[in-house]
């Protein structure tokens, strides 16, 4: 990840978290019990939510994303391990985990799927899988609007496709989709599922 993108992450996501992401992210995790597991926890917008965890492994690929979230570690209720690795090859035996949680990293991920085998992989057989994305909307204005503006885009904001359809590739990969939340015009969806194996 470019460092300039890493250093203005949280300028650029400060409005929306005010507004309502930050209140997603608190209802996604929070309640959330045992070992678990953050893929792509960049600069630890998510650490100040968990409040039930035994541990939070936290991983996350970019030195730059992981050093701002020094702080926030320190400043967690719980325990957070930071693990530097990529979320398509993660450093872990199979079923080590009692959750999983992405917020906001499929979209920038190069490989998803190798991403959310691994995911599979690495947690237990029955338990939450827990999301908040981007995606592209079905709607007939924005959704060739994101499709226009995501080259661009994607140079811009590190290799994140504003298009890429993150709710059909979870369904793709095994995952019982179990309730899905829209919010901002259905181009954020907060998705909760099961890893069935």
């Amino acid at each position: 990840m470019s460092y300039w993108f890493s250093k203005m992450y949280d300028s650029f996501m400060k409005p929306l978290e005010k507004s309502r992401i930050g209140n997603i992210r608190k209802h996604l995790v929070s309640q959330q019990m045992g070992i678990l597991l953050e893929i792509g926890s960049g600069t630890g917008a998510n650490f100040r939510y968990y409040k039930q965890a035994e541990k939070v492994v936290a991983v996350e690929p970019d030195a730059a994303m992981m050093e701002q979230s020094f702080t926030r570690v320190k400043e967690a209720t719980v325990p957070i391990e930071l693990v530097n690795a990529s979320g398509e090859w993660l450093p872990f035996e199979d079923n080590s985990f009692d959750a999983a949680v992405g917020t906001l990293v499929l979209c920038t991920i190069p490989d998803p799927n190798r991403a959310l085998k691994e995911i599979r992989r690495v947690c237990k057989p029955g338990v939450p899988i827990l999301f908040l994305e981007h995606v592209r909307t079905d709607s007939p204005l924005l959704g060739p609007l994101q499709d226009w503006l995501a080259p661009l885009w994607k140079r811009l904001c590190d290799g994140c496709h504003l298009n890429r359809n993150t709710l059909e590739l979870i369904q793709q990969n095994g995952f019982e989709v179990i309730k899905v939340e829209k919010h901002y015009k259905n181009i954020f969806l907060a998705i909760e599922a099961s890893n069935e194996k």
